[in-house]
């Protein structure tokens, strides 16, 4: 898996792993536009980083329901310089997206399904860029869009 720096379209390594109770000091609000100490409890909270870096790109968390056989991606943020046209990094939400494609489909193989309730403003970014279908509340990917999501981002 890997993200591209803008500036040199050069490829970096990224890694996503669980975060540790030492990264939530680096979770602020300001530069992750979330309290994610809130969602500690509640979801399973993931970082992307540049393998062999410490400074945490994209956060993630993640709600498994096994009954749906369904992973939601419950909230998902870049960091304040990725963000928008300027930023650092491109592929950043796309590897986070993937990874939950990755996890749901290991868990839950051909019957996997990933969703996330969108902010109006993505809804349309997310089922262009990354294939997502939309039920009335919530988007997904599911089969074939899970696994063309999964072939983009982990090739």
């Amino acid at each position: 898996m890997y993200i591209i720096e803008v500036c040199s379209g050069v490829r970096k390594e990224a890694i996503i792993k669980t975060v540790e109770p030492s990264d939530f000091a680096l979770l602020t609000k300001k530069q992750y536009s979330f309290n994610w100490k809130s969602l500690k409890k509640s979801t399973t909270i993931y970082k992307l980083t540049i393998e062999g870096e410490k400074d945490i790109l994209g956060v993630m968390a993640l709600i498994d329901y096994p009954e749906e056989k369904r992973i939601e991606i419950k909230l998902l943020a870049s960091s304040l310089e990725n963000q928008g046209r300027k930023k650092k990094y491109e592929r950043i939400a796309g590897c986070m997206i993937a990874f939950a494609c990755d996890l749901a489909g290991k868990k839950y193989h051909e019957e996997a399904c990933v969703s996330l309730v969108p902010k109006t403003t993505l809804l349309n970014h997310y089922k262009q860029k990354y294939y997502m279908a939309w039920n009335g509340r919530q988007l997904f990917l599911e089969y074939a869009s899970l696994n063309k999501l999964l072939n983009e981002y982990f090739p």
